[in-house]
């Protein structure tokens, strides 16, 4: 990660808009009507709804989805007790926190007021605002009775991250560590260094999954919380123990498990060569841990560590809680986050980290395959299955103990609800710029003289997705860029025609004709072949000059696609390549194949496709629910392209029962469950929502998803995305705007993020 700077750090906060975050109308304003529905007179109507039954404020407010994120300061990160104001960009980073990965609104409310009693009752006046209220850096003890009260007299839930976050995904962590070290949770020793809010709601929760509290030593500053010691408050108290140690050093000889939550370099290296075999040190502390990652690795090869930090592995960020925390409370309306719900957001986190990680969470994070293990026992922030699979575990506690006022029936229907609210396809392409930008690579513009294809190129460069070089003539690229007041500086121009170019083409006629020469291609046609920008840009990929190309604008589909197949070649375990469309719709996002490449494909093209598919989409993060498209429906008319289809979903049946698939099916069967259902029960794909869609043809396929662009139906589009080539040769439409030449740069920068990161594994 690169250094956060003080000076880089105000100017984010001041540039622009002052502050982080805002209020953006919800409703029609722009007539006077809209102004009447909206204010007087009528905003009277549900006023008095309200008053007569107040769960209705649900229904008629923002209520249901709003946050108050209250602190007053005493304890501001790292920082101390800095005041109420002083805390304020904390709690706005908290909003947009809440708001980016859980869709929930915030008002951040700094309460200048130390007094609990006083503080206490503040909170409560301004409750009946919010559907819930996480209090934040409130030091202790005081945060204990403020949540404490605040929990037991109001019907909202109430969570204090600060002790309860930590907790809740160290707890995670904890779970997997010890299976992975392969130790009983009731019989390991547990020393916490720490006394505050974080470390003492850790300790409860660790016991509340199975530690004893037998074998729990805690240290604050003074040492060894024994019965020895005097004027301990009760919260530490409880953890007082009848002992004569008094170090840290003395109470880490033999414990299975050290959790830090107190101060830098307090734990040494002699200190974990102390501790039992394969231990664990949650080394929390930040921003510099109790002891260094460096330091921790060096001082014994079976350490499971985790730390606070986002440059190392096993980051235990409270992000991966509370925005899903709230989000699963509010949809069931709890009275409360109790400790159900804590344990289950807890359990759930847990389990993410041993299913399969997504391709394209792989490639976020420091580019290789990250796999349940002692480097990976927590998930990471940007996985976006933690939405749904955090949330329904929170709602399905809260109604299962009883803090629900609301009931979800069709929990299927609930987790499409969410990726719809966050607008799953818009975060996608952030989420691939992200990782774009961790590891730009070399990319290839055939069409360098395109005005288009310059602006992309340049934008891409400058927001730091790739390295772009274009090819073309320099002169003509070169007056474009002046026309348009375009800066080519640092942006590498290619003349594959010029004769400055001819050792170059003909090292790579060399390579092509020794590689194609059992195909009819001798050395001098392959040279001329080198005059053509697919060519010579394709080439570039396949000798290692260039990592990615990008071409499709001037070109023909089939004179790139044909150029593609003899250059780079397909993926040994296909015969056939394809191309994928992603479109965001209302109803969330659809992916769409072959939009691009086969006209007219039989059984065994249609079968490689859906593989295709089916594979791209896991890439996307996505489980595929395939529908295989068509004009009739399950055997209607056995002729044909429909026969095709239902053998391709008879294959798919008999030989990849994993496969959620069915066909053939019209389109209003596939896109509406519900008459998909009661028409045709028998179906496989019975009760999920389709969201990917296959194809009889390329007509109707490249049809269906420019139609839904031009009509508006869909949002942002991404593709067309190339699969099954060997190597990253993407292709864009003749139509493609700037931005959308820029969002499939950044697919073939993580294409070949990728594809480096598989060949190495191989070698």
């Amino acid at each position: 990660m690169p250094k956060i700077t003080r000076k880089a750090a105000l100017k984010y906060h001041a540039s622009g808009k002052p502050g982080k975050i805002e209020v953006v109308p919800t409703k029609p304003h722009s007539t006077q009507t809209d102004l009447s529905l909206a204010y007087s007179p009528g905003v009277a109507e549900p006023c008095l709804e309200i008053e007569k039954d107040p769960q209705t404020a649900y229904d008629y407010t923002a209520k249901g989805n709003l946050v108050a994120v209250i602190s007053n300061g005493t304890a501001v990160l790292g920082l101390g007790n800095l005041g109420a104001l002083a805390g304020k960009p904390v709690m706005e980073g908290k909003g947009l926190l809440f708001k980016i990965f859980s869709g929930i609104d915030v008002f951040d409310i700094e309460i200048d007021e130390t007094d609990p009693e006083k503080f206490i009752q503040t909170v409560k006046a301004i409750s009946p605002t919010f559907g819930g209220i996480n209090l934040e850096d409130i030091k202790a003890p005081e945060c204990f009775e403020i949540e404490k009260r605040l929990k037991e007299e109001l019907n909202i839930p109430v969570m204090h991250d600060d002790q309860h976050g930590t907790a809740i995904i160290s707890g995670a962590a904890l779970i997997n560590a010890l299976d992975i070290a392969g130790k009983n949770i009731k019989k390991v020793k547990l020393v916490v260094n720490g006394a505050g809010a974080s470390a003492i709601a850790c300790t409860q929760l660790y016991m509340k999954l199975g530690v004893q509290k037998k074998n729990i030593i805690m240290c604050d500053s003074k040492g060894v919380i024994t019965t020895h010691r005097t004027n301990l408050p009760e919260s530490k108290q409880y953890f007082a123990i009848d002992s004569d140690i008094t170090t840290l050093e003395q109470a880490i000889d033999g414990a299975d498990v050290f959790l830090g939550l107190s101060k830098a370099d307090i734990l040494t290296k002699e200190m974990v060569r102390k501790m039992n075999d394969n231990p664990i040190v949650f080394a929390l502390a930040n921003p510099n841990p109790e002891i260094s990652y460096e330091e921790a690795m060096v001082s014994r090869s079976d350490i499971i560590f985790a730390t606070g930090r986002s440059d190392y592995p096993n980051q235990v960020n409270n992000v991966l809680g509370f925005p899903y925390i709230f989000r699963g409370a509010l949809d069931v309306r709890a009275t409360v986050i109790n400790e159900e719900m804590k344990l289950a957001a807890c359990k759930a986190i847990a389990k993410l980290a041993r299913d399969i990680v997504p391709d394209v969470i792989n490639t976020a994070y420091e580019i290789k395959k990250l796999s349940y293990g002692r480097d990976y026992i927590i998930p990471k922030p940007l996985d976006p299955r933690l939405l749904t699979i955090v949330s329904t575990a929170v709602a399905k506690a809260a109604i299962k103990s009883g803090a629900a006022q609301k009931k979800i029936t069709d929990w299927g229907a609930y987790e499409s609800h969410l990726d719809e609210m966050m607008g799953y396809s818009n975060k996608l392409i952030h989420r691939l710029t992200s990782m774009a930008k961790s590891e730009p690579k070399r990319v290839v513009y055939c069409e360098g003289n395109h005005i288009n294809t310059i602006k992309a190129a340049i934008i891409s460069q400058k927001e730091g997705i790739c390295h772009p070089i274009l090819l073309g003539s320099k002169d003509r690229i070169r007056n474009i860029a002046k026309e348009n007041g375009i800066d080519l500086n640092g942006v590498q121009i290619i003349d594959h025609r010029h004769i400055s170019e001819d050792v170059r083409r003909a090292r790579y006629a060399k390579i092509l004709s020794e590689k194609k020469c059992r195909e009819g291609i001798r050395y001098q046609e392959a040279f001329e072949k080198m005059s053509d920008r697919n060519y010579f840009g394709m080439m570039m990929v396949e000798v290692g000059d260039a990592d990615a190309v990008i071409t499709g604008i001037y070109s023909h589909y089939r004179e790139f696609a044909r150029t593609a197949l003899e250059v780079i070649g397909l993926q040994p375990q296909y015969k056939h390549f394809a191309a994928m469309h992603i479109v965001q719709t209302k109803k969330g996002p659809y992916f769409l194949a072959d939009t691009l490449i086969n006209r007219w494909p039989e059984e065994d093209v249609l079968i490689e496709i859906v593989k295709l598919a089916h594979d791209a989409v896991k890439y996307f993060a996505k489980e595929p629910v395939m529908a295989m498209l068509s004009f009739s429906n399950y055997g209607a008319d056995d002729n044909g392209s429909p026969k095709s289809i239902a053998n391709a979903v008879k294959y798919f049946h008999d030989n990849h029962p994993d496969y959620i698939i069915d066909g053939e099916m019209q389109l209003n069967f596939a896109m509406n469950k519900e008459l998909r259902d009661k028409t045709f029960p028998f179906n496989s794909l019975r009760g999920k929502d389709v969201n990917t869609l296959i194809f009889p043809n390329l007509s109707s396929a490249n049809i269906s998803s420019k139609l839904l662009m031009e009509l508006g139906i869909a949002g942002e589009s991404l593709g067309p995305i190339q699969m099954g080539l060997r190597k990253p040769v993407h292709f864009t439409d003749i139509e493609s705007s700037v931005r959308d030449i820029i969002n499939l740069t950044a697919v073939a920068v993580v294409d070949a993020i990728t594809s480096r990161s598989e060949v190495k594994k191989e070698e």
